[in-house]
């Protein structure tokens, strides 16, 4: 293996077998990085550097990125602690495992080591039979953790489908007996992830907005309406206005589904999916100015999510066919809502929604209606 004294940054010993492990070889010293070769060539595919420079972009750029990397120490320039660190803050290498090389006269903190995530030690001069085996236990070990972490992803995602298949059977029931269509839940949720996404990167809202309130966000709005489901057939299927007691009893859906929400979470001991559920489906009606329902409230007394959902809910009610009434197009829809900033919508939701304008049209094109809802109901101004 001549080709390691070349004063390359970096090589690469080819194999034809492309299933063998990658190992990252990081020494200064060339004898160390010949004998570390010629003793792992026959079984794996093998790269070396001779700085910690040249390991990070290694480690970093290589697609796929080595399986081991054995870090020596005591370097000019950036030490192995110092790569080591950089190695584990790094989402593409946190998890390869890092054994340290060290002479046996060095001076060496191992418990340094081992607490920036190094996983071994070996000492020169090596034992090629110690380092075959330290190698081999070490790929073995992150084998077995990979298929783990393999096993527990997709045990999440078939945990969180099952989730949303049920939270959407939940809502399809409830909507089956509204004459919003299944449609109209797809539209919702997404257009209140839009909402949100934009929110955590535009506004103060984002310490409300991280990556898993988001999703949650977006499992839980469905359920806005799930009180629906206790307004009798009189009610939510008349073909004409509503009277006032008509009105009264349907508004209190909002009420219902929020106990409905509290109940289940109050089962499970507190639970964030619910607790937004819950909020969504009792707030979305409120309004800015205190004039919604069911409580009257104003401004930030309105939970987030809520206020998302009322102007998703109402956008998507106003720009969408029903028996009773043709679809508004979106430039009509977009000046209400305009003119609704500060009175019945958040101004900064408004805000956000006059940026996003293109993105909730693409949501309304690609779910949309493919059959007229035969249902028919009231049209009560300001929307149920």
């Amino acid at each position: 293996m001549t080709a390691i004294l070349q004063p390359q940054d970096a090589h690469e010993s080819a194999s034809p077998v492309s299933q063998q492990s990658r190992v990252l070889i990081v020494d200064d010293a060339p004898e160390n990085i010949r004998i570390l070769v010629e003793t792992l060539k026959d079984e794996y595919i093998i790269r070396f550097a001779r700085n910690g420079e040249g390991a990070l972009r290694i480690a970093t750029e290589s697609a796929p990125p080595p399986d081991i990397i054995l870090l020596d120490v005591i370097m000019p320039g950036m030490d192995g602690y110092e790569v080591c660190r950089r190695l584990k803050e790094n989402l593409r290498t946190h998890n390869i495992p890092i054994v340290f090389v060290t002479g046996q006269s060095e001076a060496v903190d191992e418990a340094r080591g081992l607490s920036l995530g190094a996983v071994d030690y070996i000492g020169k001069p090596f034992k090629a039979s110690l380092v075959k085996n330290r190698v081999a236990n070490q790929l073995e070990l992150k084998r077995h953790r990979d298929r783990l972490d393999e096993l527990v992803r997709e045990r999440t995602q078939e945990l969180a489908l099952t989730k949303e298949v049920t939270i959407e059977a939940r809502a399809t029931l409830a909507e089956g007996r509204d004459p919003e269509t299944g449609g109209h839940i797809k539209r919702t949720q997404n257009s209140v992830r839009l909402l949100a996404e934009y929110r955590a990167e535009n506004s103060k809202d984002a310490l409300q907005l991280d990556k898993n309130t988001i999703e949650l966000l977006y499992l839980s709005a469905p359920l806005h309406d799930v009180g629906k489901v206790s307004i009798p057939d009189s009610i939510l299927l008349k073909p004409d206005r509503l009277t006032d007691e008509e009105f009264t009893e349907m508004k209190l859906h909002t009420v219902r589904g929020r106990d409905a929400l509290a109940a289940a979470e109050r089962k499970l001991g507190g639970n964030s999916f619910l607790r937004l559920a819950r909020e969504i489906a009792y707030g979305h009606h409120e309004r800015w100015d205190g004039k919604g329902y069911p409580q009257g409230v104003a401004g930030e007394a309105i939970p987030l999510p809520a206020r998302l959902m009322s102007l998703a809910d109402v956008y998507d009610a106003l720009t969408s066919r029903r028996v009773y009434k043709p679809a508004l197009p979106h430039d009509e829809v977009a000046a209400m809502i305009r003119q609704g900033r500060g009175g019945q919508f958040d101004p900064d939701v408004v805000d956000a929604f006059l940026q996003l304008q293109g993105a909730f049209q693409a949501i309304a094109q690609r779910f949309q209606d493919q059959e007229p809802h035969e249902s028919v109901v009231t049209a009560v101004s300001g929307g149920l």
